[in-house]
C-alpha cells in the first residue's frame, strides 16, 4: 500500500492531467517544493505593474498597459506535507479604477523530508474563476508538479505546469503547457543572532507554449524572463522583486513585480 502523500500525488496526477488554464500576470512566481508548516498561515501580497503591455481590447479583455495587478494570497498549513492556498485577484486599470478580477483555491502536497529524496518534490493544483473582462477563459484548472534543489549557494526550481480551460474559448484547445524555471545564487549571506540571512540573485522564466503537444508557433507563445532578487531576512518575512521582459509579440513587453510575504504561527511555544 502506498504511503498517504504518494497516494495523493498519484490520484491528483491521474485525475487532473486532462485540465489546465492560461498563464496570467496576477501571480508571477516559481514555486519551491516546501509547504507552509502546520498551524501556520502565510499571507502574501503580489504587486505587478505592466509598464508596456497590450493597449487595446482583445477578445473582449481589457488592455494590460499601465495596469496594476494586486493579488492577496493566503496559505494555511494543514500538516507536515500539505497546505491549502486561496487567491483574491484584483486589477487597477488606468481609466476604470480598482476592480475585482476573481478567486482561486490551491491545495498542495509534497514529499516529506523523512523520505530523503535527492530533490524536493510537490504537486499543486489550482481551480478558480476570473471575470471575462480579464480572462477569456473564465473557469480554469491547473496542475503544477514542482521539483527543486538547493546545492551549496545555488538553487534551481522547475514547474512544468499543465493547464486547461473549463469554460471559455480555450475549452476546445485541450491541455496546455506552461513551464516555469528559476535559477538563483546566494550572493550575500550573514548571520543575525541564531538566524542565517541571505540575499539571492537569479533569473526566472515563464512560458505558455499553447496546446500540448502541438505547440503554437513561437511568436504566438508567451515567453518572459525576470532577473530577480530574493531577500531572506527573517523566519517570518520573505521578499521577491523582479523586472520581466517579454520576448514575443503575444507577451507583455515589460513588467515590474514584487512579492511581500508574512508568516503567522499559531503553534504553542514550549
Amino acid at each position: 500500500m502506498l504511503p498517504r502523500p504518494t497516494a495523493i500525488l498519484v490520484l491528483l496526477l491521474t485525475a487532473l492531467i486532462p485540465f489546465a488554464r492560461a498563464q496570467d500576470n496576477y501571480e508571477i512566481q516559481v514555486y519551491s517544493y516546501e509547504t507552509v508548516a502546520p498551524r501556520t498561515t502565510m499571507v502574501e501580497i503580489h504587486s505587478n505593474f505592466t509598464v508596456d503591455g497590450s493597449k487595446t481590447v482583445q477578445d473582449g479583455m481589457l488592455p494590460t498597459n499601465h495596469a496594476e495587478h494586486e493579488t492577496l494570497e493566503i496559505t494555511q498549513g494543514i500538516n507536515r506535507w500539505s497546505e491549502v492556498g486561496f487567491y483574491l485577484f484584483s486589477s487597477i486599470q488606468p481609466d476604470d479604477g480598482w476592480q475585482w478580477v476573481g478567486d482561486h483555491i490551491r491545495p498542495r502536497v509534497r514529499v516529506p523530508e523523512s523520505w530523503h529524496w535527492p530533490v524536493g518534490m510537490s504537486l499543486s493544483t489550482e481551480i478558480g474563476y476570473q471575470r471575462a473582462e480579464f480572462s477569456a477563459d473564465t473557469w480554469t484548472w491547473e496542475i503544477r508538479p514542482i521539483v527543486d534543489k538547493q546545492y551549496k549557494r545555488w538553487y534551481a526550481a522547475f514547474n512544468p505546469a499543465f493547464e486547461r480551460s473549463l469554460h471559455g474559448p480555450g475549452v476546445t484547445q485541450g491541455l496546455g503547457f506552461s513551464p516555469n524555471v528559476k535559477v538563483s545564487y546566494d550572493a550575500i549571506k550573514w548571520k543575525s543572532g541564531n538566524y542565517a540571512k541571505k540575499a539571492s540573485f537569479g533569473l526566472e522564466y515563464y512560458g505558455a507554449f499553447g496546446p500540448f503537444p502541438d505547440f503554437e508557433s513561437f511568436h504566438l507563445q508567451e515567453q518572459q524572463f525576470f532577473p530577480a532578487v530574493d531577500l531572506d531576512v527573517s523566519p517570518k518575512w520573505e521578499f521577491n522583486f523582479g523586472v520581466g521582459v517579454g520576448v514575443t509579440r503575444s507577451t507583455d513587453h515589460l513588467i515590474v513585480k514584487g512579492i511581500i510575504g508574512r508568516r503567522f504561527s499559531f503553534r504553542r511555544e514550549n
